[in-house]
């Protein structure tokens, strides 16, 4: 019987949970592992919020809010209004379903399982056959400074609706944290690693600035593929293109191979950009990455699916 081969993606939210979906969506021809951003986990109301690893274990498990890419879909808000009646702060919303997550999330991190542990359990418990490990199971908190100083991100990012120019980002407490050992071994284990079309700077900054994991990723055998999340000068979703403006770097694919071949070097093999901007190709190169060319708008099942068989064909490993 033919093997499976081992996908490791690296993943923020929105695009991170699409691309992982897209392997999923291969099924036993791939053995998925996605690592998970952390640096944007909060606590309110008393309770843990993961809100990266939520929106890709909800992703797979079928049940995401496609329209809004956070949360689950046919969601009722009956606890948001009880909150706000309460007076408490509603800018963050949790909905009814949502927030049993967060509330069974909570109790076990507090009777003292992993994160690693509780992600497992959650995704057990929903049928994800996917290993969704979060990047650390320490607490690294992602900041960005804006005209009016520090600011947590989700404040920035919900509350404020991403609408400051970052100047700077730093990630408190990763100094410190360290990825787990099932993490590590899926990075040197993997026969290819993805980096999602995420945003560089808060989704997929946050992992490779953990120590060991950005020596686990170089010293790996499998080939390393990152998708542009800049498609014709435009964020796919998010902030990403205003950040890169903000902090000095062009918002197109070039931008993106100029930022990871300049933070990370020698890190990304392969940059997949679209093929809206195949003109770019040459001076990805120049820069010393492969450039290849694909559909990477992925918002359907079946642009998600064309998309993973397309790199693992890109890095040798599915049919030509």
């Amino acid at each position: 019987m033919k093997s499976s081969t081992s996908v490791v993606v690296l993943a923020g939210g929105y695009g991170g949970a699409r691309m992982a979906h897209g392997f999923a969506l291969l099924g036993d021809e791939v053995e998925l592992t996605v690592i998970g951003n952390t640096g944007d986990d909060l606590e309110l109301h008393g309770l843990y919020i993961s809100p990266d690893l939520d929106t890709v274990m909800y992703t797979l498990a079928g049940m995401a809010n496609a329209e809004t890419g956070w949360g689950v879909r046919d969601e009722t808000w009956s606890a948001a209004a009880m909150l706000e009646s309460y007076g408490e702060p509603t800018w963050f919303r949790l909905g009814d379903r949502d927030l049993a997550t967060h509330i069974v999330r909570s109790a076990q991190l507090a009777a003292g399982d992993r994160l690693t542990d509780v992600t497992r359990d959650l995704c057990r418990a929903l049928d994800v056959d996917t290993a969704l490990l979060p990047m650390t199971d320490d607490p690294v908190r992602t900041k960005v400074r804006t005209k009016d100083g520090w600011l947590d991100f989700q404040d920035y990012f919900v509350r404020r609706h991403h609408q400051d120019d970052v100047e700077e980002v730093r990630f408190d407490g990763i100094e410190t944290a360290r990825p787990s050992q099932e993490v590590l071994a899926a990075v040197e284990s993997a026969n290819l690693i993805v980096v999602a079309p995420s945003n560089p700077y808060v989704s997929v900054a946050p992992i490779l600035s953990l120590g060991g994991i950005l020596d686990a990723v170089l010293s790996a055998s499998a080939p390393t593929i990152a998708i542009s999340p800049i498609v014709g000068g435009a964020a796919l979703r998010g902030p990403a293109a205003q950040m890169m403006s903000s902090l000095g770097t062009e918002p197109s694919a070039l931008g993106i191979a100029a930022h990871y071949a300049g933070r990370w070097p020698n890190m990304v093999g392969t940059l997949v950009i679209d093929e809206a901007d195949a003109a770019q190709a040459d001076a990805i190169t120049a820069l010393g990455m492969e450039p290849a060319t694909a559909g990477i708008v992925i918002a359907t099942d079946e642009q998600q699916r064309r998309l993973a068989r397309e790199l693992l064909r890109i890095a040798g490993l599915g049919p030509t």
